[in-house]
């Protein structure tokens, strides 16, 4: 009977050692994991304030859920309920509507313009978060052909094809439901100079993957120093009618294949 006591207790004890190393490794999986952009179904934007009904681009021209503003090129197909802004050219500030055409739907229709990989070392603390994304400067079009040539040269994307941000880590998260809400804190690149940026980020399950929604804004004037063309361009920036800058992305991320 002894032998057969510690020989139950012997097998109870290997059983709860197998079971608490398969829990470490279940938890361990859903506590980190890489994933990738979808390159179809993501997209970037900027939009300026105010925004004079034609001040924005998307590299996602082709979703429905967006349109080109005032003295747009030809060619376009828009869908009737999406109105422009009654007040036309006129110098109207609006930091609420931004982007003024989100994305309502994902919809893999996309030019593949933005990649990125994000790696989650702790998602259960949302810990170690690191990760880029870039994105095609010829990509961003604002639906007017001389304004979209214009754009580009001031990028210089010849020269700086894309615009990349750096993640370095993700902070003040919380979580309501299936939505965490906090803050990227990173680097933006832009052609060769680098910039502190801080974006407000949303992430919830989406379109088969997890959408991630970014915004940050700046001063409309420092785009003088990071694009220094349309100093010599004559436009809004130069006489301060432009007042706020504010790029994004709409992305949605899937788990990287094994081996990436």
């Amino acid at each position: 009977m002894m032998l057969h006591s510690h020989a139950s207790r012997g097998l109870r004890w290997r059983s709860v050692v197998a079971l608490g190393g398969l829990v470490f490794s279940v938890a361990a999986a859903h506590a980190q994991g890489r994933w990738a952009v979808d390159p179809k179904a993501s997209l970037a934007w900027w939009q300026v304030n105010p925004n004079l009904n034609h001040l924005w681009a998307t590299t996602c021209p082709s979703d429905p859920d967006w349109r080109p503003g005032q003295g747009r090129s030809s060619g376009w197909n828009i869908h009737p309920n999406l109105k422009l802004p009654r007040y036309g050219y006129a110098n109207v500030e609006d930091t609420v509507h931004v982007p003024l055409f989100p994305r309502h739907a994902v919809r893999s229709l996309c030019v593949e313009a933005v990649r990125g990989e994000v790696v989650v070392a702790d998602s259960v603390h949302w810990q170690g978060v690191r990760g880029t994304v870039a994105v095609q400067g010829d990509a961003l079009i604002t639906g007017e052909r001389m304004r979209d040539a214009m754009m580009h040269q001031a990028l210089e994307t010849a020269q700086y094809p894309e615009i990349q941000f750096t993640l370095d880590s993700l902070v003040g998260v919380s979580k309501q439901g299936d939505t965490l809400r906090g803050s990227a804190v990173g680097t933006l690149l832009l052609r060769d100079l680098w910039r502190p940026v801080r974006a407000a980020v949303q992430a919830f399950p989406d379109g088969g993957g997890m959408r991630v929604l970014a915004k940050w804004r700046m001063p409309a004037t420092d785009l003088i120093q990071l694009t220094p063309m349309l100093h010599y361009m004559g436009l809004g920036v130069n006489v301060n009618l432009w007042k706020d800058f504010f790029m994004g992305a709409d992305l949605v991320f899937r788990p990287a294949a094994p081996g990436r």
